[in-house]
């Protein structure tokens, strides 16, 4: 079964991450024909000449597609999404790195399902060094625990994500009005619409996380867009109040917690396992 991969790159990025990510999907057990870039405007030389690199090497699977101006992920990846030439399509961020088996396992689950419309696995987040594990995010498994976690969390790990690329037209696609979380809300929106969804245990993908992007999970410009959400959410009728207070509030709570707190807090939720033997065949 074929499927299409969609990444966007901007400007602000870095050039070797890139390189390593859109490695990790070449690299793949079971790779793909369509890897469709959208350059979310002009980029720096370093990330230009890792394209030129890329298109040199894999001409015959990669799209890159060029937008005037730098337009925002929701924007970007629903323009790359009309390029995809293939009905499923897996997300994979610029920074982040693929478990060799990732996309073998997530196409196995849409054989073996025709009716499954989306879904994610489990992301180790490291820093700096990808055996440098500091996080570790499970999700609900089955389509009956994930509308039940969706009214409260996001159901899915955005970019571990593989879909079918009706399934999201459908649901309007990605739509940026609710900055920051225009992933939450298309999923709770094709949820709505009926989408069957799974998510898997094992871990897909190695997401590259610092200090930096831990802080930016908090503060007030975060938590009012994510209460905004919530409470879209509560007036839509998707979550009950008890799922809105035991949900909404206490995340609320842990993002305007001070820095090095929420911290501590994220780590202690998230703890990676100790890694066992034979592990390291999760590596590119």
């Amino acid at each position: 079964m074929n499927y299409s991969v969609l990444m966007s790159v901007y400007d602000k990025e870095n050039a070797e991450y890139l390189r390593e990510s859109m490695n990790s999907v070449w690299n793949q057990k079971m790779p793909t024909n369509d890897l469709v870039l959208v350059c979310d405007g002009p980029l720096n030389r370093k990330l230009e000449a890792v394209i030129s690199e890329m298109e040199n090497c894999h001409k015959d699977h990669l799209q890159v597609i060029r937008l005037e101006q730098n337009m925002g992920l929701g924007y970007a990846l629903n323009e790359g999404i009309q390029y995809c030439r293939n009905s499923l399509i897996a997300r994979m961020d610029s920074d982040d790195i693929c478990c060799r088996n990732r996309f073998e396992k997530q196409i196995k689950l849409f054989e073996d399902n025709s009716c499954l419309d989306i879904c994610s696995g489990t992301i180790l987040e490291f820093e700096g060094d990808i055996k440098n594990l500091v996080g570790k995010r499970v999700l609900p498994q089955s389509h009956e625990e994930i509308i039940i976690f969706s009214k409260k969390r996001n159901p899915m790990n955005h970019p571990a994500v593989m879909f079918k690329k009706e399934a999201v037209i459908r649901a309007g696609g990605y739509n940026e009005r609710f900055h920051l979380f225009e992933d939450y809300y298309l999923w709770i929106r094709m949820l709505m619409n009926g989408s069957i969804s799974q998510n898997i245990a094992e871990p897909l993908v190695y997401m590259r996380t610092s200090r930096e992007q831990l802080l930016r999970r908090g503060g007030v410009i975060y938590t009012k867009e994510m209460m905004r959400l919530h409470w879209w959410i509560r007036k839509s009728k998707w979550s009950s109040w008890l799922d809105f207070f035991s949900g909404a509030v206490p995340h609320m709570m842990v993002c305007l917690l001070p820095n090095r707190v929420r911290r501590v807090v994220y780590y202690i939720l998230h703890s990676p396992r100790k890694r066992r033997e034979g592990e390291d065949d999760l590596f590119y």
